[in-house]
């Protein structure tokens, strides 16, 4: 995750080792291990102890990709999924090699939120395509390769699934 905290920024990397059982958690926040026991968590925010020391965190907002919340009186912005748009673009063809695949599919399930190119448009492999809202995030799904667009069966508020077609790219 990435955190922005006045301006500063930094990245840390988190991940639960072991579920110790009644909110009891051994975390890995980069190299080092920490006991996190969580008190109370609510859609208003969480009451938790790392390593002994009580904090309390206030969801102020929460968009597609972001969420801003208050640990401690110190504002902090996290950076959900960061490499998401990477993932779906690698999954959508774009690390294939060679240009047989004509068809652009949706590798998660979304609603259109909108369309960046229309019928006739030249695009280039990596070019956004459309943004899906999936799980409250926005996610670019990106040509997976350079051509022009044949068609495009999507439409904004639609839904697609994992799998569909979003274009055709020639």
């Amino acid at each position: 995750m990435d955190y922005k905290i006045h301006d500063v920024e930094k990245s840390f990397n988190g991940k639960i080792i072991t579920n110790l059982g009644n909110n009891d958690y051994v975390i890995k926040i980069n190299d080092d291990e920490h006991k996190l026991k969580i008190i109370t968590m609510n859609s208003k925010g969480i009451e938790f102890i790392l390593d002994q020391t009580y904090h309390k965190a206030k969801y102020l907002e929460h968009t597609t990709n972001e969420m801003n919340i208050v640990i401690d009186n110190v504002p902090i912005v996290i950076n959900l999924h960061t490499h998401f748009d990477e993932i779906v673009y690698k999954n959508t063809g774009g690390a294939t090699t060679g240009n047989a695949q004509l068809a652009l599919k949706s590798q998660i399930p979304g609603k259109v939120v909108s369309i960046a190119i229309a019928e006739g448009d030249s695009v280039k492999k990596g070019d956004v395509v459309c943004t899906l809202e999936s799980m409250k995030m926005q996610v670019s799904v990106k040509a997976h390769k350079d051509g022009v667009v044949k068609s495009i069966k999507i439409k904004v508020t639609n839904t697609v699934a994992k799998g569909d077609v979003i274009a055709e790219i020639e």
